[in-house]
């Protein structure tokens, strides 16, 4: 545990938020349960959990109930130091005292999102409350919601063989890193501080 938090202060850069994004067709609840609590005990404020086909958003209350097993067996009398709030909009109820905080999406909060958020635009326009010269990307950030006041994810774990984020927030990730990793299956803290550190190191031009 002690370790765990010396490993995030001693990293040149910490992502604020980051994505587990599954493209195996069997996502492991464990397994992504040890992922988000790794994340909570390094100090990464933000975790958005993805996969595919929906499957941990649609049973989000089964990956939650891990998480906080998992907390209590990873971090015993610290837990209540890195309590977690579930922003899934059916679960909002279970908001805690929060350190991080924690999005399970799927596909329909990617494209569907920007689908919606130009129905929006256009019907502003019809309602000559805008005009199409209005349209920048501030004003398209404004009408996104699928982040829920999240900032861009800073760095996507990518478990699985598909060359694809798979449609985890097209918008979002413009200026992400992106580091691929086998599978998250089984998957050790040495793995994922690795993959923290290959964050650390490198250096983000931002298109430049």
């Amino acid at each position: 545990r002690h370790r765990w938090r010396s490993d995030g202060r001693a990293l040149q850069k910490l992502p604020v938020h980051m994505g587990l994004v599954v493209t195996e067709e069997e996502p492991s609840y464990a397994d992504m349960a040890s992922l988000v609590v790794w994340c909570m005990a390094v100090g990464i404020s933000y975790v958005s959990v993805y996969d595919h086909n929906g499957i941990f958003k649609r049973n989000n209350s089964r990956l939650m109930d891990e998480i906080l097993k998992q907390q209590q067996e990873l971090l015993g009398l610290d837990c209540a130091k890195y309590t977690v709030e579930f922003a899934n909009q059916d679960k909002a109820d279970q908001v805690l005292n929060c350190q991080s905080t924690l999005k399970v999406l799927s596909p329909e909060d990617g494209k569907a999102e920007i689908v919606k958020a130009a129905q929006n635009f256009c019907q502003l326009v019809a309602q000559q409350q805008r005009t199409y010269t209005d349209l920048d990307v501030n004003v398209l950030d404004n009408l996104l919601s699928s982040t829920n006041g999240f900032p861009d994810p800073d760095l996507v774990l990518k478990f699985g063989p598909v060359d694809s984020t798979l449609g985890f927030l097209p918008w979002h990730i413009r200026l992400t890193e992106i580091i691929s990793l086998p599978s998250h299956l089984n998957i050790s803290y040495e793995d994922f501080f690795s993959a923290l550190h290959l964050y650390a190191a490198c250096e983000q031009r931002w298109g430049k």
